[in-house]
């Protein structure tokens, strides 16, 4: 009994002899790839890039009119922008500009999007419409708009309907050939697989290629939006008196630099908030989109 004890006791000093070596493990923080092509980035980090994008132009636009770098004929100061702003506000002139513009702009694109869509579907799903219709498209989308302007007063004379047709123009032509390349991108197994379990030609059209193009359609309407408002300026110079492409235009003859650029802001922001209305619609619209796309 005694030998017990004592081999016992031994084998509690060797153990508690022993060093005892413990392991510390590092967790290395993953930082975001902010570089890494496909990937996607903090929303912290991307409001961030996206209100510098804003200040750096305002803080250099501050510096340069403010400390008198820049001749404020050419360049004026954003208190003089906004001055100019609220004084057409005052005179009664800035509003109806605006509606005026957003009516043009709102029939030239309707009127383009309702033929561009259905036609262009059309081209990209049969051989015999983009035979028929995509060479003449072809050959019309590569004439500058402003070349048009003599034929369309002479068409459509000098009223509204000259304007929303410039802007028809300066759209339709971009417009159906894009809606027919997103057609033909549709996978040549999805309508195999369609007519396999038997649909007819009606349904493969609006049950399988319509439903497979409303993303890409959606992105195009938002592209497409931006280029009507291009052609508003070039729109509104034919015999028109309201508009803020006319606002510009006659800011320019009495070289009011202030004016100028209160209408180039006002069309900015339209322009910006119409593109946010498109980015924001697709994800409530066409969920199932978003869902594939991630």
């Amino acid at each position: 009994m005694q030998v017990t004890a004592v081999q016992g006791d031994v084998n509690t000093d060797l153990q508690a002899d022993r060093p005892r070596h413990s392991k510390t493990i590092y967790v290395r923080r993953r930082r975001p790839a902010l570089f890494k092509l496909g990937e996607d980035i903090p929303r912290s980090v991307y409001s961030t890039i996206a209100a510098a994008s804003f200040l750096i132009p305002l803080f250099l636009w501050c510096f340069f009119t403010y400390t008198g770098r820049a001749n404020s004929l050419i360049l004026p100061t954003p208190t003089a922008m906004f001055a100019s702003v609220i004084e057409m506000y005052k005179d009664g002139t800035l509003l109806p500009d605006i509606g005026i513009s957003i009516y043009r702009i709102g029939m030239g694109f309707a009127l383009s999007a309702v033929l561009a869509i259905p036609i262009g579907i059309l081209m990209g799903a049969y051989k015999i419409g983009e035979a028929a219709h995509e060479p003449f498209v072809g050959f019309v989308r590569y004439v500058p708009v402003p070349a048009l302007i003599p034929l369309v007063m002479v068409v459509a004379g000098i009223d509204e309907p000259a304007k929303i047709l410039l802007i028809f123009i300066g759209t339709y032509f971009q417009m159906v050939l894009v809606v027919a390349d997103i057609t033909r991108q549709v996978p040549k197994d999805l309508i195999n697989a369609a007519r396999t379990l038997g649909a007819n030609r009606m349904q493969l059209l609006f049950n399988v290629l319509l439903p497979a193009t409303l993303p890409g359609l959606l992105e195009t309407c938002r592209t497409m939006i931006g280029w009507a408002w291009t052609y508003l300026v070039i729109a509104e110079v034919v015999a028109t008196s309201s508009g803020l492409g006319y606002a510009i235009m006659k800011a320019q003859r009495f070289s009011r630099a202030d004016e100028i650029f209160a209408g180039i802001v006002i069309l900015g922001l339209l322009g910006l908030g119409t593109d946010m209305l498109f980015k924001f619609a697709q994800p409530k619209l066409l969920p199932w989109a978003e869902v594939q796309r991630s």
